[in-house]
């Protein structure tokens, strides 16, 4: 299984989300700091939750990190979070 879709599964299993776009943005960043020749190290996660309801930015963040995982989060250089 490829690392998109472990995020999507482990977003999907913790948040029940919505909408869930998981976008791998590493070939726009080939050659630059965090390229590790993977092709999956620069992510962007858009989604949206009923679970983030009334929570503040930091705090819908970290459940998203938390969803994730050290596992995941450990093999990602960056990931960008859009939450709607």
């Amino acid at each position: 299984m490829g690392l998109e879709q472990e995020i999507r599964d482990a977003l999907t299993g913790a948040l029940a989300p919505r909408e869930l776009r998981v976008i791998n943005e590493s070939a726009q960043h080939a050659g630059h700091a965090g390229d590790d020749g993977s092709g999956e190290s620069h992510w962007r996660v858009v989604i949206a939750a009923d679970t983030f309801d009334g929570r503040s930015r930091i705090a819908r963040h970290r459940a998203v990190h938390a969803a994730l995982g050290a596992g995941i989060i450990g093999r990602i250089h960056a990931l960008a979070i859009e939450i709607r």
